[in-house]
């Protein structure tokens, strides 16, 4: 290990992400990517971050740096630009050809992806590093996000190792297993590597390259979204294939809880609320609750406890169950509203609730920031059904605003939510294990029971669920912990 004087008290971070907010989202990667950035530059870090030009990617504000990016793809080199903004201590650095990345989408069509996905982000990642040299700036870590950039680690250890970049611990967090960037075999010449990293301990997975595999195998350390997830992913079914490979790392893995804008998500500022409210003064949530009803069509019951869901329509949400179970759930004495986008078949049914219920069930296809903001707000009970669930950031905002979360057993969820206790009334919602139509009514039951029947353990665990806190600031500090761990790794 080296001396103690050899670690930098100032960190040099490289992040490098296919999305990141407000630039560019599509999913909860992006809000990451957006910031723990910058709640490591505010600990006082050099963080720097690349990401692809995309032609959705608002170009006012940005930079154009003068030299060509020429970037090694394969047999070939490619040649981009690279432009910048420094936005609250964090440099942006966003990797321009149009080719790979003037298109309509980050990643395909919906529902589909482009042939080229390699190349595209083989280019990002080793673009990046060809950044680095460019502007003379090597630093401490790369981390790295998902399998669009795990390449990178590779070529630390490979094609970078006897440069100044080989001095950089790697650090790839898995946000989601189920997309590891598998391709066809006879893409691999397209990294440029040999094919001595075709093998089943290195890229190769059932005879396709996989580029979130490579990552694995040569990052210095490995993060996930949360500590359960983090177990799942060593095991079947949640480890897809890989599971045998991170139990071998299992000791260079951590699970870090990802934390929330409590500027943003805060019912005591929101300005997209009738009312504002707090812990103390949980009456005035009744205002939000009525808004809400009447803005989506709902009998304006203030005594009729409301489930709430901002959710994509998928399989991994587990709307399919949720749409099964309704006819039953919406016996009982309850309202429930919708709000979300994805499966064709699922928007189809979603956005004929109000019609098969009238003033009693809504749902709301697509996405709209208000409306989210105004269902955490008054809603009484927010669902998360979810098959798997690395992290989650629905029930963080749930338990801000007071919507006690019902949520399965998994991932984040586990972490996060503390399950009602009858007998002390202690908990921060609801939470289950069976993915089953049937133990999904029993599960919402349950806690409208206790809506009834137990008035003052709902109040409590209002007051509970919005004093808990998941910030970035808590993130960023497991974070530099994983960070020095992986330079003495790396330069040990």
């Amino acid at each position: 290990m080296p001396p103690a004087d050899s670690m930098p008290s100032r960190l040099k971070v490289l992040h490098i992400a296919s999305e990141g907010f407000p630039f560019v989202k599509t999913g909860g990667l992006a809000d990451v990517v957006g910031a723990l950035p910058a709640a490591l530059a505010q600990a006082g870090h050099d963080i720097r971050v690349v990401l692809p030009l995309y032609g959705c990617v608002d170009r006012d504000g940005l930079e154009r740096m003068a030299h060509a990016l020429g970037v090694p793809l394969g047999s070939r080199e490619e040649w981009g630009a690279s432009w910048r903004r420094v936005d609250g201590g964090v440099t942006t650095y966003f990797l321009e050809h149009d080719v790979f990345f003037n298109r309509p989408w980050p990643y395909g069509p919906p529902g589909g992806s482009y042939s080229d996905n390699l190349e595209r982000f083989v280019f990002l990642s080793r673009g990046a590093l060809q950044l680095c040299h460019a502007t003379a700036w090597f630093p401490d870590i790369i981390h790295v996000h998902d399998w669009h950039a795990a390449i990178a680690p590779v070529f630390l250890n490979t094609v970078e190792r006897a440069t100044p970049l080989g001095r950089a611990g790697s650090v790839l967090t898995i946000h989601n297993m189920d997309f590891q960037g598998n391709f066809p075999a006879d893409q691999m010449p397209h990294t440029g590597l040999g094919w001595e990293h075709f093998t089943f301990l290195d890229m190769e997975l059932n005879g396709r390259v996989s580029l979130l595999k490579g990552g694995i195998a040569h990052s210095t350390l490995l993060t996930t979204v949360s500590p359960t997830y983090a177990w799942e992913i060593q095991n079947e079914p949640l480890g897809r294939g890989l599971e045998g490979m991170v139990r071998e790392r299992r000791d260079l893995l951590t699970g870090i809880l990802n934390g929330i804008d409590y500027s943003i998500w805060n019912p005591e500022t929101d300005v997209h609320l009738p009312v504002r409210y707090s812990a103390d003064t949980l009456a005035s949530r009744s205002a939000c609750k009525e808004t809400l009803q009447r803005r989506v069509g709902l009998d304006p019951k203030p005594g009729t406890p409301l489930v709430g869901m901002v959710t994509r329509l998928s399989w991994q949400k587990g709307i399919d169950v949720v749409l099964k179970a309704l006819p039953r759930i919406l016996e009982l004495d309850m309202q429930m509203v919708i709000l979300g986008a994805g499966d064709p078949d699922a928007e189809g049914e979603v956005h004929h609730l109000h019609t098969a219920w009238p003033g009693k069930a809504a749902g709301i296809v697509g996405y709209s920031e208000e409306l989210a903001h105004q269902i955490y707000a008054g809603s009484d009970f927010f669902l998360m059904p979810s098959r798997f669930e690395p992290g989650g950031l629905g029930q963080l905002y749930a338990l801000r605003y007071g919507s006690l979360p019902i949520v399965r057993a998994t991932g984040g969820l586990v972490d996060t939510v503390t399950s009602y206790d009858e007998a002390s009334g202690h908990g921060t919602g609801f939470s289950f294990n069976d993915l089953s139509p049937e133990a999904l009514f029993d599960v919402v039951g349950w806690a409208l029971w206790a809506y009834y029947d137990r008035p003052t353990h709902i109040e409590a665990m209002r007051r509970a669920a919005m004093s808990t806190r998941f910030t970035w600031e808590t993130a960023a500090n497991r974070y530099l912990d994983v960070y020095r761990r992986a330079l003495r790794l790396r330069r040990g």
